[in-house]
């Protein structure tokens, strides 16, 4: 049953707030800078000598870039259990940074060495998923009832903030690379995250530290296997039959986890798997455009600064007018009808770039330029889904269960990826089809999610107050409809 919070509202946010949003800012800028360039790196330095027919090349490149990116998205799986059951987000976050730096240091160690290369990457799998999840859940920690109308702006902003990062990092890097080599173009990204990791412990006296729940014998994989194990009455829910041996809010805690899980894992890979390609199959293909703008000459992996320029420009748009205007017409764009309308935004900017390609493969070379309306409309997808995504998979889950249900949203990248680095692997697609092919699989799941969707029931979880997690009062509950 909800708890009524009498508190007044808040207009400000917590003071730690700038803590975990410089972070995130830094993080991602050595993120995305590393990631950017990865396929460029591989086709015109690793594999150069290894694999000396381009087209293989460029196709084991593309596979092992969205191989390492299921890694990036498998670790938070681990990351989100840890935080949650025995060390806390805090202590999580700042080792696995330490973890992140090294692999950093790797990279521009090792840069003509395909061993030493792959741990560095490894190392930043394991580095940066693990820290994902507890990331973006400890910025929901920081709020309460009293504040928690200002979750979705946070949200916003910290979203905005990764797309801070990622914007120069796209702009900068590749021209790193171009101009010094690929040491210097992995060792910059090395020392922002080192920064990252500064900002985050200078600001450990600020954050509500909400703390790990220990070995749980009411743990969410006990609770399946009780309720395989029970019997409940006819027509009652199949977790049910775990009531006899666990809590009713554990129970209900696995139903939520199963809820998103349900809604989530069947579709939002879909989207992913288009979009990550912006970084494999699009710089490709921007490799083969002409490079001339004016008298800029753009490099390959430098296109991908469009869409975090973007996402800073149309979030503000987005949030400040189009919402609000859908809600005044009295067709609210929630949660759960923005995500299937970003799936359909992936699918056109697909479409777009396989015409591309169906002209460049007539013989037409085009300008580098055009590549910029697929990034537009891809880019609209993205907010649709991924900032929405991400505050949704938080608000969804009990305290317990928040870590866990984010690495479920994160997951979703992981099976994405796995896909598009199997099918790059066997190069089952090439060309323009490639694009056609990831079209239509966004396109159906696009339906099939919204289907999902008007059966979902939304209930909404927050902290009663900042010391709710300290003295174990129960989280709030507040249903909604969808």
């Amino acid at each position: 049953m909800a708890e009524t919070s009498t508190a007044p509202t808040s207009q400000r946010f917590p003071p730690q707030i700038p803590y975990i949003i410089g972070n995130e800012a830094c993080e991602r800028f050595s993120f995305y800078g590393m990631r950017n360039i990865l396929t460029v790196f591989f086709i015109d330095y690793l594999l150069r000598t290894q694999v000396p027919e381009t087209g293989l090349r460029e196709a084991q490149a593309k596979s092992l870039f969205h191989l390492f990116m299921a890694g990036v998205y498998f670790f938070p799986l681990i990351g989100g259990y840890l935080a949650d059951r025995f060390f806390g987000k805090f202590q999580t976050i700042f080792v696995l940074s330490l973890v992140y730096c090294g692999g950093h240091a790797c990279l521009a160690l090792f840069e003509d060495n395909a061993a030493g290369f792959y741990t560095g990457l490894t190392l930043i799998a394991i580095g940066s998923g693990g820290i994902k999840p507890c990331v973006s859940a400890m910025v929901g920690d920081q709020f309460t009832e009293k504040n928690r109308h200002l979750v979705k702006k946070v949200y916003a902003i910290f979203y905005w903030t990764i797309n801070f990062g990622s914007f120069f990092a796209s702009l900068f890097v590749p021209l790193l690379m171009t101009k010094f080599g690929p040491a210097v173009a992995f060792g910059v990204p090395g020392i922002l995250m080192f920064l990252a990791t500064v900002i985050f412990w200078a600001g450990r006296k600020h954050y509500v530290m909400v703390p790990p729940t220990g070995p749980n014998p009411h743990s969410f994989l006990k609770v399946v296997f009780s309720a395989l194990k029970g019997d409940a009455p006819k027509g009652a829910h199949w977790l049910d039959k775990a009531k006899a041996a666990h809590p009713p809010e554990a129970v209900e805690g696995v139903k939520a986890v199963f809820r998103v899980a349900g809604l989530m894992l069947p579709f939002v890979p879909f989207f992913w798997m288009l979009f990550d390609q912006k970084a494999s199959t699009w710089v490709v293909q921007a490799r083969a455009m002409d490079p001339h703008v004016g008298s800029v000459v753009f490099q390959p992996s430098q296109m991908q600064f469009i869409n975090p320029a973007l996402v800073m420009v149309l979030i503000p748009f987005l949030t400040v007018i189009i919402y609000p205007a859908f809600q005044r017409l009295g067709w609210e764009l929630t949660p759960l009808r923005r995500m299937p309308m970003g799936l359909v935004f992936g699918a056109v900017s697909f479409v777009i770039a396989g015409v591309f390609q169906v002209v460049m493969e007539g013989g037409t070379t085009l300008n580098i330029a055009w590549q910029l309306l697929p990034y537009i409309v891809l880019t609209l997808g993205e907010i649709l889904m991924s900032t929405t995504g991400l505050e949704f998979a938080y608000t969804q889950a009990p305290r317990e269960m928040k870590g866990t249900v984010q690495s479920v949203w994160l997951v979703t990248n992981t099976l994405a990826n796995v896909a598009v680095a199997i099918a790059a692997a066997l190069n089952v697609f090439t060309g323009s089809a490639q694009f056609f092919f990831y079209a239509a699989l966004a396109s159906a799941a696009a339906v099939g999610m919204a289907l999902v969707a008007r059966r979902y029931v939304v209930r909404d979880y927050y902290q009663t107050d900042a010391q709710a997690p300290m003295d174990g009062r129960n989280p709030s509950v507040a249903p909604k409809p969808a």
